[in-house]
């Protein structure tokens, strides 16, 4: 499969355009070899747009039908569309509280619902039969762009969260408990989004990778259980994913006496 291809030569190039160029060459580093579209004068990763797509139309599809015809005692697809809303709710109360929580649940319900869909979907569908010119169909969460992306937007949602309620006395944080901590607390912000896009990042392709390699070893029954346990921690990582950004918005929101 060429999946297992992706990354025999990531860290050489990582490593040489690092120390030759870290401003200008980095951002070029690309992991795997990807279906590439081209936008004007930029290239974009088409198999990951089109599984988003996917995901996305799978989503919608199931909100869609579940909420169509609401009954007052709930059955069925309604039954589940509500159980999950309220498992995102129960969520974004814990970490947020019950003053700021409710604008959240939208966010967080989102992040975790793709997060959550884009792994099972490189965990359960067998997208190496759709043929490429380049690369292959993959779940989305397989590239680093779109974790990346997710842990960016995480990190925008809690600085507006802090600002948006607290005003420019969000930047107090900064020297609290004591001054001289101002660049720990400054390189906090850049590490939080670095855990949460390597992490979801990291574990994703690692599945898939040994899910790949015991395929093209062991065909039969040894992969079964391996792809049962990438289901779980599929989606284990979208708690996670979808937890640690309710907890940044509630420490954001969080007054400190």
């Amino acid at each position: 499969m060429q999946l297992i291809k992706y990354n025999k030569v990531v860290i050489q190039k990582f490593m040489s355009d690092f120390l030759l160029n870290p401003f200008s060459e980095i951002a070029e580093v690309s992991v795997g070899q990807h279906f590439y579209w081209q936008l004007g004068s930029y290239e974009v990763h088409g198999q990951v747009l089109l599984v988003s797509w996917f995901v996305l139309a799978v989503i919608f599809g199931l909100s869609f039908v579940g909420n169509s015809n609401l009954k007052s005692t709930p059955d069925g697809l309604q039954n589940f569309t509500e159980f999950v809303t309220e498992f995102i709710r129960d969520l974004a109360k814990t970490q947020i509280g019950e003053e700021e929580y409710l604008k959240w649940v939208p966010y967080l319900g989102t992040v975790f619902l793709f997060i959550f869909v884009s792994n099972w979907s490189g965990a359960l569908l067998p997208w190496a039969l759709i043929e490429l010119p380049n690369g292959e169909l993959a779940a989305p969460t397989n590239d680093i762009n779109t974790t990346v992306a997710l842990a960016l937007l995480t990190s925008i949602s809690y600085f507006y969260a802090g600002i948006r309620k607290k005003g420019l006395r969000y930047f107090n944080r900064y020297v609290q408990p004591a001054a001289f901590l101002l660049p720990i607390n400054v390189l906090e912000d850049f590490t939080k989004p670095l855990s949460l896009s390597f992490r979801l990042f990291g574990n994703i392709l690692a599945d898939e990778l040994v899910v790949g390699v015991l395929v093209s070893l062991v065909p039969l029954i040894i992969p079964i259980p391996i792809m049962l346990l990438g289901c779980f921690t599929s989606a284990i990582q979208a708690l996670v994913f979808a937890t640690l950004a309710g907890a940044y918005i509630g420490e954001a929101v969080e007054d400190h006496h």
